[in-house]
């Protein structure tokens, strides 16, 4: 399967089976986190693996995980994160965003469902989890077995705006 199939095949699955996801395919979701891109390659992120019941519960005290059977906690350390010099700016959201996107289309293109979780309380994360003050609970990826019919991969012409109003040449 190419890239663009990948991507047309991901939505956000909010029903899930109670089918663990193997050993196999969560590997080769992290290593799709560890071959991400991060600014200056200073690589901020840390990762909080939930995939027991009482892990979960704890996270379901912070969002709706939708009783999937895994969870990833991505956190940013923004004191390692790159800074744009000419302002300052800290890349810990971009960075953690493109490892998360990463492990989402893995994800797909392992037959797995997934939603990006950024409506939870990082609080509650940081109690459960015993998160350090230097690290920020930036996303939740909710992954597991669909159990709920998958979006139509050609929703996008519908669903999304045209090109023409999102992309510009030379100027905007």
């Amino acid at each position: 399967m190419n890239f663009i199939d990948i991507a047309k095949r991901r939505y956000a699955c909010r029903t899930y089976r109670a089918d663990k996801v193997e050993k196999e395919k969560l590997d080769l979701i992290l290593e799709a986190a560890h071959v991400a891109p991060t600014g200056a390659n200073r690589q901020p992120q840390k990762l909080i693996v939930v995939q027991e019941k009482e892990g979960l519960a704890k996270v379901a005290k912070a969002a709706d995980i939708y009783n999937a059977p895994l969870a990833i906690i991505v956190c940013g350390d923004r004191t390692r994160a790159w800074k744009r010099p000419y302002d300052g700016k800290n890349l810990t959201d971009i960075d953690t965003s493109i490892v998360t996107d990463h492990m989402m289309l893995q994800a797909t293109e392992l037959g797995l469902g997934t939603v990006w979780v950024c409506y939870f309380e990082p609080d509650v994360l940081r109690k459960e989890f015993s998160i350090p003050e230097n690290l920020e609970p930036e996303h939740i990826l909710v992954i597991g077995y669909t159990d709920e019919e998958p979006a139509d991969p050609d929703r996008h012409s519908e669903t999304r705006k045209a090109l023409n109003e999102t992309v510009f040449y030379e100027t905007l």
